[in-house]
Order: C-alpha cells, then sequence, then structure tokens
C-alpha cells in the first residue's frame, strides 16, 4: 500500500489548556468560515456587481469561477510545496492574503481588478482548507478530536446560512463594495485570533505527489471524480445565477432576496446533518436521494418559481439536497481510499473547487445566451445524469462503516 505521508516531525501533541485549544479550534473554524463567505459571497451581489462594472451575469459569474479554478490548483500545489513549513505560519498569512483579496474587490476600479481579487481568493481556499481541515488533532485532547473537527468544519454550511445572506442584506442597505469592506475587517479579526491562539505547528507529515497519482487507479475514486463532476456542475451551473432568476422570473424585491437565500442556507444546514446520519449507513442511496432533490427542484423551477411560495419551497429542497453533497462526496473518496485519507482529501478538494468553476462558467454561458430559466433546466437535466451514474456504479466497498470527515 502507498502511504500518503512522510513524516517530517513528531507530532505536537496538545499541552495548553482545554480552553485555549478550544478557542483555537474555533479561530481555525471561523477562517474557513472566512474562506467560504468570501468564495460565494458574490452569488447575492452578482447582478448589482455586474451592473457597476458594465458587464453582463454570465461574465460577472467570473468571480465563482476563477476561485475554484485556483483553488483546484493550490489544494496539492500549495500542500505539497509548504508541507515542511510550520502551519500555524501558513494558516496566518494565507488568512491575511485573504484579507488583502476582500479590500482590494472593495476598492477595484474595474473588472478585472475584481477577477484579480478573486484568483488571490482561490489560492487561500486552496491551501487553507488543505492545512486546516486536519488540525484538530493537534489542538485537542485525543477523545476530543470528533467533535473539533465537526466544529471546524460547521463553517462550510454556516457560511451559506449567515454569510451570504448578511452580505447580500449590507450590499442591498449601503453597497456591495461596503459588503467587501465589512468581510475584510472580519478577516483580519480572524487572522488575529489565528496569531494569538494557535500555538506552534511544525510539520508533521509531508503528502507526495505520486499519492495523488496513485488514486486514480481505483475505480472508486474515479466514479467519485465523475459524480462530484456531475453534481456539483449542476449545482453551482444554476445557483451562481439564482439572484437573477429570483429578480427577473419570480420577480423578488432585492431587499427579500436575502430571506430567499437565508431560506435555502437554513435548509442546507438541515440536509447537512441529514446526511451525516444517513451517509453512514448507505452512501449510494444518501448521494441518489440528493441528486434527484436537486434534479426536481431546479427543473420545477421555471414552472413552479414564478410565484413566492414555489420559489420558496423549491428552494428549501434545494437546500436540503446540496447540504448532503459535499459529505457524500467527501465520504466516497474517503471510503475508496482509506489507504491515504489525506491526499483522498486534497483530491475531493481539487475536484470540488475546479467543478465550481466549471458549473459557474458553464452557467454564465447559457445564462447570456438564453435566460436564467434555461440555465436552471440546464443543471437539472446534469443531475439526473448524476442520478442515473450513481444508481450504475458498484458501491463503494466499506461506505457502509464509513464515517465522514466532515458534517
Amino acid at each position: 500500500m502507498p502511504t500518503a505521508t512522510t513524516s517530517t516531525a513528531a507530532p505536537a501533541m496538545p499541552t495548553r489548556s482545554p480552553l485555549i485549544g478550544w478557542l483555537a479550534v474555533i479561530s481555525v473554524m471561523m477562517g474557513i468560515f472566512s474562506i467560504v463567505t468570501a468564495e460565494i459571497l458574490p452569488i447575492g451581489l452578482l447582478t448589482s456587481i455586474g451592473s457597476s462594472f458594465d458587464v453582463s451575469d454570465g461574465a460577472a459569474g467570473l468571480m465563482m469561477t476563477m476561485p475554484g479554478i485556483l483553488a483546484a490548483i493550490a489544494a496539492p500545489v500549495v500542500t505539497v510545496a509548504t508541507g515542511r513549513l510550520d502551519r500555524r505560519l501558513m494558516l496566518c498569512a494565507l488568512m491575511l492574503l485573504l484579507a488583502i483579496a476582500d479590500f482590494l474587490a472593495a476598492a477595484a476600479p474595474s473588472y478585472w481588478v475584481m477577477v484579480i481579487s478573486r484568483i488571490l481568493v482561490g489560492l487561500v481556499i486552496g491551501g487553507f482548507w488543505s492545512i486546516g481541515a486536519g488540525l484538530a488533532v493537534r489542538l485537542v485532547r485525543p477523545e476530543r478530536v470528533g467533535t473539533a473537527t465537526a466544529v471546524i468544519f460547521s463553517a462550510v454550511p454556516l457560511g451559506s446560512v449567515f454569510g451570504v445572506p448578511a452580505g447580500t442584506l449590507i450590499g442591498h442597505l449601503a453597497g456591495w463594495r461596503e459588503a467587501f469592506v465589512i468581510m475584510g475587517v472580519m478577516t483580519l479579526g480572524v487572522f488575529i485570533a489565528l496569531i494569538v491562539l494557535l500555538p506552534p505547528l511544525p510539520a508533521v507529515q509531508a503528502t507526495r505527489l505520486k499519492v495523488l497519482g496513485d488514486l486514480f487507479r481505483s475505480t472508486g475514486v474515479r466514479i467519485g471524480l465523475v459524480l462530484t463532476f456531475l453534481i456539483v456542475t449542476a449545482h453551482f451551473g444554476t445557483y451562481t445565477y439564482v439572484t437573477p432568476f429570483l429578480q427577473q422570473v419570480t420577480q423578488v424585491s432585492p431587499g427579500l432576496i436575502t430571506t430567499f437565500l437565508l431560506v435555502y442556507g437554513v435548509a442546507g444546514i438541515v440536509g447537512n446533518f441529514i446526511a451525516g446520519a444517513t451517509v453512514t449507513r448507505n452512501l449510494r442511496t444518501t448521494f441518489i436521494a440528493a441528486g434527484c432533490m436537486l434534479a426536481g427542484a431546479t427543473l420545477l423551477l421555471p414552472v413552479l418559481g414564478r410565484g413566492h411560495a414555489g420559489a420558496i419551497v423549491l428552494l428549501i429542497v434545494w437546500g436540503l439536497a446540496y447540504g448532503a453533497v459535499p459529505v457524500c462526496s467527501q465520504t466516497w473518496f474517503a471510503t475508496s481510499a482509506p489507504h491515504a485519507t489525506e491526499a483522498a482529501s486534497i483530491l475531493f478538494t481539487s475536484s470540488f473547487q475546479a467543478t465550481i468553476a466549471i458549473g459557474a462558467l458553464l452557467g454564465g454561458v447559457v445564462v447570456d445566451a438564453a435566460s436564467p430559466s434555461a440555465v436552471m433546466v440546464l443543471g437539472g437535466a446534469v443531475a439526473i445524469l448524476m442520478v442515473l451514474t450513481a444508481a450504475a456504479a458498484r458501491a463503494v466497498p466499506g461506505a457502509a462503516s464509513a464515517r465522514p470527515d466532515a458534517r
């Protein structure tokens, strides 16, 4: 069996007080919360930002495409290239870079400067996520590692629930630039917290590129890549343009869009925890159910989403569905490569982020060529293809006993 890592230092066991250890865990969680919010913040502000720079909704979708592309590259490259550097130093540097990206976006004099700021966000996503995801074991006592890991990954749904609607509300009340300014200030606060609360974290393991390449020999990994590509393309090809859809088709006022996105986000948290419970019993069934719900919601939106009530109901179904997707995808990779869990996590991050970029890009082409309703229909069709692929694929060995690394 190939090993995922080579040791470069003795593990650093937590020796400080439990309270400081948990505060450090929360600081890492807030770092991921800042990253998730920064990555998807433009979704709620897409039309406003596009109008400011006189670009179409499809062209504005580059703000989602660029971070995904760079994150997909940065996840393996940054992790491997900095494998022997202190992890505390890396996390602090990446959080400072995120703050700079936020302030650059707020001050962007042209759309291409905005795109450059989004490139910086992508670098941070790939590096911080790959490094921070496994730090719980070095911050708290062994018996509390599972809980600490769940706390760190709770930042993902929380970013959707609170980050994006809050940013959308600020953008509506004060302007989209102010939303990025506030995001930058909060990120600086997280940067300071990481400096103060994290202990020195000398490198313990260094992931090798060869192991990442070896994973592609696994049938389970290849199936996981296809399923992730299809379902994430279906989601971000549509969700990136949900604001234009709600404004143009559902006729939702800018102020009320925040409420619609908040409802979606709350449903996403519920879906996340439901999947966390069911994926340990039947991974493939959970994945298929999520795909069916996502397909149904997006296909029906152009028909039933013309009224506020219908749109709200379908957004709830959509949120429940997508909340399960990261859990299912990550678990699929982890159970397909139990001998190389860290490398599998990097592959999950890269494939997920790359597909976010592809989905947003393809959705933008359809929006500009046709309409927001057309992109919903196309996304639903891709989700159906994912369901058929998952149904035809063999179950992942060990999936029944697998536990997701994130909730």
